[in-house]
């Protein structure tokens, strides 16, 4: 008999509260409309809780910096060296590798005077080795910008980003043609190696 009373209860409460969403629903009192929009619980997301979000737009200017209209990047977006990037060249990437040069002295060697370590932070000098078999010291075009190295010859082509700055004007390149190896050493320009190598 518990069960029925109670089966009977949940059934009109149940009723209830269908009635009260359908009086919701047809419009019942306007000051209900601060409380998001009416309708069925299937399509209610919980984003339709609470009172309704105003959306406020933004308006502001926008300023070109470039001088042409139809320019998509400033020159400052782009990276540097990407005028030497030629994804058409059918010709393949040499191996190379990058070594770091350390110049020291007998003070740093026996006495241990300065504040070098083994780091490459304590390094002075790049050096890369590229291999470049069957090739002549007179094939080899090399052009350094300040953090790209770009080598070409007719069987092979390398555009390096070089992983630190370097004084383009200041380097060396020497042709080892026995080992077929081009080594290329260009002095760092790095923000705080004025206080590395005080």
């Amino acid at each position: 008999m518990d069960m029925d009373i109670d089966s009977i209860s949940s059934v009109s409460s149940l009723q209830s509260l269908a009635k009260l969403l359908s009086e919701a629903q047809e419009g019942g009192d306007d000051d209900d409309d601060d409380y998001g929009p009416h309708c069925s619980a299937s399509t209610m997301a919980p984003g339709n809780i609470g009172p309704v979000k105003k959306e406020t737009t933004v308006t502001g200017t926008f300023q070109v910096k470039s001088e042409n209209s139809k320019t998509i990047w400033s020159t400052e977006e782009v990276p540097e060296g990407s005028e030497f990037d030629d994804t058409w060249d059918p010709r393949e990437q040499p191996e190379y590798e990058i070594l770091f040069k350390q110049r020291v002295g007998t003070e740093d060697i026996f006495l241990g005077m300065s504040r070098k370590d083994p780091s490459t932070a304590c390094c002075e000098d790049m050096v890369i080795k590229i291999k470049l078999p069957e090739t002549k010291f007179s094939d080899i075009t090399l052009d350094i910008q300040d953090k790209v190295l770009d080598l070409r010859t007719p069987q092979k082509k390398l555009l390096l980003h070089l992983p630190h700055p370097v004084n383009s004007k200041n380097g060396k390149a020497h042709f080892l043609s026995e080992e077929e190896i081009l080594e290329v050493t260009l002095r760092m320009t790095r923000e705080f190696d004025f206080i590395n190598f005080a």
